[in-house]
């Protein structure tokens, strides 16, 4: 029992060093590296007005109907603002995460084909023989309405 309980702890770290190996030399520091952020010198606070959330909404197809939404939004952009204090000088941009790998694109064959009729006739709405997506969400004919009358 013991055996087993054993090679379940040491499985992970023993394949983890595999994979490393199998990327060759990573770039990936043993230990963590981060700093606490000093809140000082991010920018102040994103705030929110309505507008910009209605525009924000239509956008992203996303109800922010609630003020918990508005402040779970206001938290992520505060963390994506945490960016804008890394240093990149001399980063070299990336074109992919597996850094040393050569990545293949695959050839592009049709598997089936001609199946137009059949999928226009499933579709929920169809316009001059497209396919008409649905919106999201966030059904955008209330929303303009509602934001119209807010207008007047």
């Amino acid at each position: 029992m013991r055996t087993i309980a054993l090679y379940r702890t040491l499985l992970p770290a023993v394949l983890s060093r595999r994979v490393i190996r199998s990327f060759g030399s990573m770039k990936v520091p043993d230990h963590p590296t981060w700093e606490p952020i000093d809140e000082n010198k991010l920018p102040p606070p994103q705030s929110f007005d309505a507008k910009m959330v209605d525009h924000l909404e239509r956008l992203a197809l996303v109800d922010f109907g609630n003020q918990e939404s508005i402040d779970r939004l206001s938290k992520a952009v505060r963390f994506a603002d945490q960016l804008l204090l890394v240093d990149t000088t001399g980063v070299e941009p990336m074109t992919s995460v597996l850094e040393e790998r050569a990545l293949y694109i695959r050839q592009d064959n049709v598997c089936e084909g001609d199946s137009r009729d059949v999928l226009l006739k499933v579709a929920e709405k169809v316009v001059e023989e497209y396919y008409v997506a649905p919106p999201g969400n966030i059904p955008l004919s209330a929303k303009i309405r509602s934001s119209e009358e807010k207008e007047e």
